[in-house]
């Protein structure tokens, strides 16, 4: 999964943050050769926050405390998803102080429930206000957690009000589609089903917390998504699917998709290894890896991108005519945490695996695999 040709490919680009998650992520750990990783991702964190290209968007973030015209939680204008392609790139806690100013801010505006809110208008609710659906709550939350913030009480409160958020649903415990208390205003999803995209953020809000500290409750909500994979020919998530747009990443990553589900789960070993695991669920995440490099991947392993979000065409990731550096390093970190998945996911025929309430599953070869 993490083939010397193709790191050395990415090492030798100009896009210090595909450089850095390379570094620090895919090999960290490793001294070969008297090559010092520590220091070479040091190094490229350091190119990565000098490069116009990080300040870029840094530049794009917003006042929290002003009201946007939200596009939905899927947008990678909604500041958390902003600040996560941030942290994707290396960006960390005290790196800049356009990043702590929003970080403030959120921390700033925490419901009586316990959530933390954002204040927005759109069609639905044209008047602005603050309030909080677990989309909101969780990923605010993960972002705290991965910017620094994770000893702040008001974090560590909005933790434990994911744990009192958990329903029993139609697909087992974990987190459904809940209304706001300001507004009375609930997503689109079933009331009796979990909801796949606040389930994983907020179970990777809990990845950074020690695993020994963690409710068993999390990792129970964990095998639920699990659960929703395997189930996919008999059931749906309202507007979540794993047919092929589920398996096609889009960048910049911010919504439910097989990176989605494999970047939060990769965090859960105790998922696939040791004496707790299911073999239902370590077969359910071979399928996945699987599923992520046939239809992402070219056979040497680089990533061209197939689905895109406007407003990133001048980065690597925003273009779909040639491999992006930083694309091909963010799926090999992902697919670095489930290594000793590699040789079962190998032998997995993915044509032969369904989609969503049937569908034959094949995979069209990505670009740069023709």
């Amino acid at each position: 999964m993490g083939g010397a040709e193709v790191l050395a490919w990415v090492l030798a680009s100009d896009e210090p943050a595909a450089r850095w998650i390379v570094h620090a992520q895919v090999l960290a750990g490793r001294r070969v050769d008297g090559v010092d990783h520590a220091q070479l991702a040091e190094d490229a964190r350091a190119a990565m926050l000098a490069d116009p290209a990080t300040q870029a968007l840094l530049e794009r973030l917003p006042d929290w405390e002003v009201a946007a015209e939200l596009g939905g939680h899927q947008s990678p204008a909604f500041v958390p998803n902003l600040l996560g392609l941030l942290a994707d790139m290396g960006v960390a806690a005290g790196d800049d102080e356009r990043v702590e100013r929003v970080l403030d801010a959120m921390l700033r505006h925490q419901l009586a429930d316990g959530r933390f809110a954002s204040i927005a208008k759109s069609r639905v609710t044209p008047v602005a206000a603050w309030a909080s659906l677990l989309c909101d709550t969780h990923a605010i939350t993960e972002v705290l957690q991965r910017l620094g913030r994770g000893a702040d009480p008001r974090v560590a409160r909005a933790l434990q009000t994911t744990i009192g958020d958990l329903a029993a649903t139609a697909q087992g415990r974990s987190w459904p589609c809940l209304p706001d208390e300001v507004r009375g205003f609930r997503g689109p999803g079933r009331k009796g089903d979990f909801c796949p995209q606040a389930t994983l953020e907020a179970l990777r809000a809990w990845s950074y917390v020690p695993p020994d500290e963690r409710p068993a409750e999390v990792h129970d909500a964990a095998r639920v998504s699990l659960r929703a994979w395997r189930a996919r020919a008999d059931e749906q998530p309202y507007m979540f699917g794993h047919g092929y747009r589920f398996k096609i990443v889009k960048w910049p990553t911010t919504w439910y998709d097989v990176h989605g589900v494999l970047d939060t789960l990769g965090r859960y070993p105790a998922l696939w290894r040791g004496a707790g695991a299911d073999p239902a669920d370590r077969r359910a995440l071979a399928e996945l890896v699987a599923c992520l490099v046939a239809y992402n991947m070219a056979p040497a392993g680089t990533v061209t991108p197939q689905s895109c979000y406007r407003g990133f065409e001048e980065y690597s990731f925003g273009q779909k005519k040639r491999p992006s550096p930083f694309a091909t390093a963010r799926l090999h970190q992902v697919l670095r945490r489930l290594d000793d998945l590699a040789d079962e996911a190998a032998e997995i025929d993915v044509a032969a695996l369904g989609s969503s309430k049937g569908g034959s599953g094949t995979a069209r070869p990505p670009r740069g695999a023709r």
